[in-house]
């Protein structure tokens, strides 16, 4: 159980730095998609081992978060968002100095992992020193380092690689991890409140590997099996998680038997309202990444657009997205039925785009306006889904709560990009058609996740 000492803080010093790590994980997420086709060809590498370099990054980082969360539990939360942004800033060095492509994927795996360490934090660390309308604001900047972080990652990507800073091509994208993070590694130390662990409880070492093999039978075969035609093994993964999550189930329930402390509460789960909101999450959450990839093959693959366009098709999206954090602690009635609101205007958002390509546009000013309608209600969704599933539970559970959202984004967000990735591919003949039935797709999802919100809030 954490407990820390709050009352002289400086919190708006605490959002800053534990956002900036938010914000640098989020960016590394997506930055090495578009350095893809420069690493293959300056390391001599095949598509497969780019792949690795780009994938190996997220499994790591998705399998190990509820473990990054519940060490954030037992060791503190500023020690392990120090311990996880230390490693991810070693990684990216060595990730930026990698003479061949193993050494490349390698360091990508562990940049991943240092992220894991250090992301779970940055929900915990708002959890525990904002309450009531500040965590709300708190919760919109959180809502825009993740959105924005992931479309920055693209346009910086692009402008890093076209930059070849003294020819040295792709290796910025990773070495400018390096200045900042040695910066923001001074900053945590100074601003962040030193940890105060109450209990420290062992940590379950059985539950760790039965959890991160479940993930990697997950994580895994959504990332690489849609690319590559679902070939069998990608079936099998799949299939295997099933068993592996029920083994996770028996040994989580083992322990609270004897007394132990799971990887994840089992308070946490066990709270309806908290898998509503987690289902809601996930639906609306899972959109975004999918539109994040399918948009892109739709204007660079179909209407032959280029990097830095598509990258721009979305500023739109983020900007709209962070006028919720402002606007929402500023409402006085009808807060609680926000998460309802914001997936009902995302569902607007993505029925406003369908029409417009069913009417026979295919992109410029007025696609990008109305994706805004889209960035605004996932921006509302996002920052009152989240606020209301963290108010369900205590601060005793604020580390289990912010590995389980986070896995659950990722998750969701794998799915959501497997199955519209594979949803567009199969009809990329008629790019626009392409598209209108992915959006139609999002569009159940995102109702789905207005009937979960209504759950949620009742």
């Amino acid at each position: 159980m954490l407990t820390t000492e709050t009352r002289t803080v400086n919190r708006g010093a605490i959002l800053a730095v534990l956002l900036t790590g938010q914000f640098m994980a989020n960016i590394d997420t997506a930055v090495a998609n578009v350095a893809g086709p420069s690493i293959g060809a300056d390391l001599h590498a095949s598509e497969g081992a780019v792949g690795l370099v780009v994938s190996g990054y997220v499994v790591a980082f998705a399998v190990l978060l509820i473990t990054g969360a519940r060490l954030g539990s037992s060791l503190g939360y500023r020690r392990t968002f120090l311990l996880g942004l230390t490693v991810f800033t070693v990684a990216s060095a060595l990730c930026g100095l990698a003479p061949g492509i193993a050494p490349l994927v390698v360091a990508r795996f562990v940049q991943g992992a240092g992220a894991a360490l250090m992301v779970p934090q940055v929900l915990s660390g708002i959890q525990l020193h904002f309450q009531g309308r500040d965590r709300l604001k708190a919760l919109g900047y959180f809502s825009i380092a993740l959105s924005g972080g992931a479309v920055a990652g693209q346009l910086l990507g692009g402008v890093l690689i076209a930059a070849d800073i003294l020819g040295t091509g792709w290796r910025p994208i990773f070495l400018v991890n390096v200045p900042i993070g040695i910066a923001l590694a001074v900053a945590g130390r100074r601003l962040l409140p030193a940890d105060s662990v109450a209990r420290r409880d062992r940590l379950d070492l059985s539950g760790v590997l039965a959890l991160s093999t479940t993930v990697l039978l997950v994580i895994v075969p959504l990332l690489l099996g849609s690319e590559r035609g679902w070939p069998t093994w990608s079936w099998l993964c799949l299939l295997l998680s099933l068993p592996a999550l029920a083994l996770f189930e028996y040994g989580e329930r083992r322990t609270a038997a004897r007394g132990g402390r799971p990887l994840v509460a089992r308070q946490v789960l066990a709270d309806r309202s908290v898998r509503a909101g987690l289902l809601a999450h996930g639906c609306t959450s899972g959109t975004y990444f999918a539109l994040l990839f399918v948009l892109a093959l739709y204007l660079q693959g179909g209407l032959h657009k280029g990097p830095a366009y598509s990258g721009f098709a979305m500023v739109v999206w983020v900007g709209a997205f962070g006028l919720a954090g402002p606007i929402l602690p500023r409402l006085r009635r009808g807060v609680r039925w926000m998460p309802v609101v914001g997936c009902l205007v995302l569902t607007t958002g993505y029925l406003s785009v369908l029409a417009y390509l069913f009417l026979g546009g295919h992109t410029g000013p007025l696609l990008f306006a109305l994706l805004g309608i889209g960035g605004l209600g996932l921006g509302i969704s996002a920052n009152t889904l989240i606020g209301a599933v963290t108010s369900r539970m205590s601060s005793e559970y604020a580390a289990d709560l912010s590995g389980v959202v986070a896995t659950n984004a990722q998750l969701s967000g794998a799915l959501g990009v497997a199955l519209a990735g594979s949803t567009y591919a199969a009809l990329a003949a008629d790019p626009s058609r392409a598209l209108e039935v992915v959006l139609a797709g999002f569009v159940v999802l995102t109702l789905i996740g207005a009937t979960a919100a209504h759950r949620l809030v009742r």
